[in-house]
């Protein structure tokens, strides 16, 4: 399953909306199966804070493990939330 995650904003800033996010597209996630990657794909995102990115991806990661996968991206914003999470969760998220 590919997520696109302008689907919710392009600026994507603080912890409640990134917890809204995540509680809107759980219905979508049931469908996935269990062979199945989760693919998150970051174009058209302007914005990108470490408390959304917290709220969505580490959830997501940590309910998916290495099915969990991250494109790549030249996004300044969204590099730096990442390296930031990593950092302070201590894991790599999966790229490709």
């Amino acid at each position: 399953m590919k997520i696109e995650i302008k689907k919710f904003g392009t600026i994507l800033i603080s912890r409640q909306s990134g917890k809204e996010a995540l509680a809107a597209f759980e219905s979508s996630l049931k469908n996935i199966k269990e062979e199945e990657e989760v693919i998150i794909d970051f174009d058209g995102v302007i914005t990108f804070s470490p408390s959304w990115g917290d709220e969505f991806l580490t959830s997501l990661a940590k309910r998916y493990g290495d099915k969990f996968k991250l494109m790549s991206t030249d996004n300044p914003s969204v590099i730096a939330t990442i390296e930031i999470l990593e950092e302070t969760n201590n894991f790599k998220f999966n790229r490709i």
